[in-house]
């Protein structure tokens, strides 16, 4: 399947219904008074979160959206069918931003979420509503109101407890497969992972938590080189992180391992505050584990622990994976995604309350009306 990301969509609720002009006809009730029905609702829009899904892949080729009007009021006291609402499924983790503006307007963070992205008009009220005792057959009214109508972007933040990073052809899909049982394409040329790929890891004691292998960041990646982007966007929601460091390679790792600490700050100045594990990769290959020791003792002098590791074999893993652990106890709590998320519950107010509500009031403003009929 595709890995989409983001997508951005133009929603319309549904127009709330017109209410009836209509008069009793019955034949032995002579002077038959309004009878005119109100219109129904018009659907909302909502977006629900389903961990079923992974990718915003539905909304890449249809970005069209609408929901159905209400149905008119009829006579005979008859209202019109209130429509129902247009329910459109997304991954958790979906971020719903402004299109024009770029402002949060919802973080759909777990499963089952419901948001009402644009409310169904309202109905119109029949003539019914509008006798009076100086108005006893009024000839109009009211016309349903318009449904709400946005342009909205989506964009899905990976829902992983640790995220991987490094530059390409670090080892990280391969790790990621020893470490879990995800199964990524790898092969030996950068750039073979293209997407994010999640697995499951099971730790000791029945835990477990996920892990992220990212692809493969570049220097300019906070600038968008590379796709950077959308790359390191997805490391915004993990707890901690593994930096991993290719010692195959004959290259000054110390300042690979800066360049992507370099990267992740721009992008974020919070990813630097997020929990770390680095490791040094590949030391089954003739000459790394030299190149990886001497970068453990550079790291040494900042205080900054290397694990020797090969996610070829598997040496090394076990310590690496008591040094995630042990980062995600010490990671901080998740926090809601954007510091302007709009203000207000995640969950917007279920349907079916707010038109029970509507309903109430509109009960209300009858009873006045026919208590006022009743004085003539």
């Amino acid at each position: 399947m595709q890995f989409i990301d983001e997508a951005e969509i133009h929603v319309k609720a549904g127009d709330g219904g017109r209410g009836a002009v209509a008069f009793r006809r019955e034949k032995y009730v002579p002077r038959g008074g309004p009878s005119g029905g109100d219109g129904g609702n018009g659907g909302d829009v909502v977006l629900e979160t389903d961990a079923r899904l992974t990718t915003l892949l539905d909304f890449r080729f249809k970005r069209e959206h609408q929901a159905r009007n209400g149905e008119p009021g009829r006579g005979r006291d008859q209202n019109g069918h209130a429509a129902k609402e247009l329910l459109l499924k997304v991954p958790p983790g979906t971020l719903v931003k402004d299109a024009a503006t770029g402002e949060v307007v919802a973080d759909l963070r777990d499963d089952g979420i419901r948001y009402v992205l644009a409310k169904g008009g309202r109905g119109g009220l029949g003539n019914m509503n509008f006798a009076t005792p100086t108005l006893q057959a009024p000839r109009f009214a009211q016309p349903g109101t318009e449904g709400e109508e946005k342009r909205v972007r989506l964009e899905l933040r990976l829902l992983a407890d640790v995220g991987m990073v490094g530059f390409p052809n670090a080892g990280k899909s391969t790790l990621v497969a020893r470490l879990s049982r995800a199964r990524p394409k790898i092969a030996d040329y950068p750039f073979t992972t293209l997407v994010p790929h999640l697995g499951v890891v099971q730790y000791k004691d029945n835990r477990s938590f996920v892990l992220s292998d990212l692809p493969g960041l570049i220097e300019g990646a906070h600038q968008g080189a590379g796709l950077g982007h959308r790359f390191l966007k997805h490391m915004q929601r993990c707890r901690a992180m593994i930096h991993l460091v290719d010692a195959s390679q004959d290259r000054d790792l110390v300042a690979d391992f800066e360049a992507i600490r370099r990267e992740l700050l721009l992008f974020d100045s919070a990813l630097g505050r997020k929990e770390q594990v680095v490791a040094a990769n590949k030391i089954d290959v003739p000459e790394a584990r030299e190149r990886a020791e001497a970068f453990k003792k550079k790291l040494a002098r900042k205080k900054i622990r290397v694990h020797l590791i090969s996610g070829a074999t598997g040496e090394g893993t076990s310590e690496l994976l008591d040094a995630v652990v042990r980062a995600l106890d010490a990671a901080e709590a998740p926090q809601p995604f954007e510091k302007d998320l709009a203000p207000g519950p995640d969950v917007a107010e279920p349907r079916r309350k707010r038109l029970d509500d509507e309903r109430e009031r509109d009960s209300a403003e009858k009873a006045q009306r026919r208590a006022g009929r009743g004085k003539r």
